[in-house]
């Protein structure tokens, strides 16, 4: 018998949250194990792999009762199987994952009189995986190390996922680096030639992780790469499940864990991510699954869950891909950062290759609520890296609504008085205009000059400490996020003709001038800057803020040079489409990639 997965009696010490594990809010006396971590996601194993049943095994200590239980695709249960306990006693059951291929979940309920408790469990099967070869994972680093310290801690205290790992490749391309982390040494001792450290000039999340990719190649001892991002915390035996589904699919997959939020354990950032191929833009799903917290309600509750959703793509930040993934459809798109996760999936998708999001097994992140990197310099990267999929994938004319939603996302950031995220939208447009040899050519300085060009824009001149922030006119706003909402859909054109009008021919204020409101970050959005000629927006904590002032010529340049930029793109969409789908398989290559990586990497050490 081969064990898929194991029993987890609790969070790691660095997340507090019970829920994931185990269930107490039912009945006083029953504890159940219908939980995101200790269910076992049947529908998913009965849809993609070999595996035609499962058992259960439990040892168990005490007096009660445990019940086992299965749910169909629509979260109906019943009990399939039940044993009484007194002392200590072995439950063995097996159940069939016939007709579950629309979902469906197992699990377990203790019914304790007096003390009950599980002191194992698994979850095995007889069937023989199509293959039993270890992953290789890699990690991407740019100036975390106390995360990746913890990371590869936990995963030299856990035999159960180092059994699955052949070696993990962290790629630092940062300036503080891992290696200097307290509690580096003692990690990495354990680790032993397990771990290989590899020091590379900042190349982004696609550098990084076709780095480790590659090396996993060159190795050729892996059956998978295990990407992994770098400000996360792990659950090691997610990892151990997902290396163990992936060698028991049927066909090459694409597995990827969840995203749980690291300041709210129990949120689930997304279930089964998709592609709006009409407008080329990736969403998290449908709405009823975005940022579910299993404590307000659990998995067994939770209807939507129990049925199996098919993902369009999964996010690297726990991403398993097999290496025969890698030799039949390349390595990264030469992204830098942004949407190389999501074109790898449909790429994969072209080849045959299906990308499957793997409930039960995740880990913690800072969820993309708490960011908004689409003011930043990453403005470039969002912009440019969809066009360059759609120009690669879309099968629309034109790229179907693309270049409408385009406009519109320009036309965002200038009402709200990012002037700078809208410049960098207009290099985006231009650079795809060279074609795709400019993405391996220029992804090691691009992030530098974007840095660069920040201190042309009033909005990115940051006061840093409480006493540099100015005063505002009007005091400071505050909104009300169940009242105060965007204009709806069909308001939006006389909502948007409104302001354009306003901030094209009303006169600039002076830019000595006291902002005229104070709003947080959070309230500080698309819909509310518009209203304003000057803002000073401040972080949650009121310890460092910017000011946005209208800047009515810039307004009016920056516009022109957007829309002349996008209308180009659009004359010249069916030639640029030509060239970079030719270009595709070339710049996705183990070969491009390495002229592009051997010469960044400043040092790989070995560490025993």
């Amino acid at each position: 018998m081969t064990v898929l997965a194991h029993f987890t009696p609790g969070p790691p010490q660095d997340v507090a949250s019970s829920a994931l594990y185990v269930d107490d809010a039912g009945a006083p006396a029953r504890r159940s194990y219908a939980t995101y971590f200790n269910g076992f996601p049947a529908g998913y194993w009965s849809h993609s792999t070999v595996v035609d049943d499962v058992t259960l095994d439990l040892s168990l200590r005490g007096t009660g009762r445990v019940e086992v239980f299965r749910s169909d695709s629509t979260s109906r249960s019943e009990v399939v199987h039940g044993a009484d306990v007194d002392g200590e006693q072995s439950v063995s059951v097996t159940l069939s994952l016939a007709g579950m291929d629309e979902g469906g979940w197992f699990w377990f309920d203790l019914l304790p009189d007096g003390d009950l408790e599980v002191v194992e469990a698994t979850w095995s099967t007889d069937a023989e995986p199509p293959t039993t070869g270890l992953a290789s994972i890699g990690i991407t680093t740019f100036n975390k190390p106390d995360y990746c310290v913890r990371t590869l801690a936990a995963l030299a205290a856990s035999p159960g996922a180092r059994s699955a790992i052949d070696t993990v490749y962290l790629v630092d391309q940062g300036t503080q680096k891992v290696a200097d982390e307290p509690g580096f040494s003692e990690a990495a001792a354990e680790l032993g030639d397990q771990l290989k450290v590899i020091d590379q000039a900042n190349l982004g999340g696609s550098g990084g992780f076709s780095r480790s990719m590659m090396e996993t190649l060159d190795a050729g001892t892996s059956d998978f790469t295990l990407l992994l991002d770098d400000d996360v915390a792990i659950e090691p035996e997610a990892i151990y499940r997902l290396v163990q589904f992936g060698r028991f699919c049927r066909t090459p997959t694409i597995v990827g864990g969840h995203m749980l939020d690291i300041f709210k354990p129990s949120v689930l950032h997304a279930w089964a991510e998709v592609i709006d191929t009409k407008q080329f833009l990736w969403k998290p799903g449908p709405p009823v699954h975005y940022r579910h917290d299993f404590s307000d309600r659990n998995l067994r509750a939770t209807t939507w869950a129990h049925r199996r959703d098919d993902a369009d793509y999964t996010g690297w930040w726990m991403c398993l891909i097999p290496t025969a993934a890698m030799r039949q459809i390349g390595l990264s798109l030469p992204a830098f950062i942004k949407w190389d996760d999501a074109e790898y999936s449909v790429r994969a998708a072209a080849a045959n290759i299906p990308t499957v999001s793997m409930p039960g097994s995740a880990l913690w992140h800072v969820a993309w609520v708490d960011k908004d990197d689409s003011r930043e310099w990453q403005a470039y990267f969002h912009a440019r890296n969809r066009i360059v999929a759609a120009l690669v994938h879309s099968t629309y004319p034109e790229g179907g609504r693309l270049f409408t939603n385009l406009g519109r996302i320009d036309v965002k950031h200038l009402l709200s008085m990012e002037y700078y995220a809208a410049h960098l939208r207009e290099r985006a447009y231009r650079d795809i205009l060279k074609g795709p040899e400019h993405m391996h050519a220029e992804i090691g300085q691009i992030l530098g000059e974007l840095r660069a060009a920040r201190g042309d824009f009033v909005e990115n001149a940051v006061y840093a400490t409480p006493q540099d922030i100015p005063d505002t006119t009007g005091g400071r706003l505050t909104y009300d996020i169940e009242v105060d909402m965007p204009p709806r859909r069909r308001e939006l054109p006389v909502w948007t003709a409104r302001h354009v009008a306003r901030h094209w021919s009303a006169a600039s204020p002076s830019p000595d001038s006291a902002p005229q409101y104070e709003l947080t970050r959070r309230d500080a959005t698309w819909w509310r800057l518009p209203l304003y000629d000057s803002v000073l927006v401040t972080d949650s904590a009121r310890t460092s803020a910017v000011v946005y002032r209208r800047d009515r010529d810039y307004f009016r340049a920056q516009m022109k040079r957007n829309r002349t930029a996008l209308r180009e793109l659009r004359k010249n969409w069916d030639s640029l489409a030509r060239d970079y789908r030719a270009a595709l398989t070339d710049i996705t290559s183990p070969e491009a990639w390495r002229a592009t990586l051997v010469p960044a990497a400043t040092d790989t050490k070995e560490l025993a």
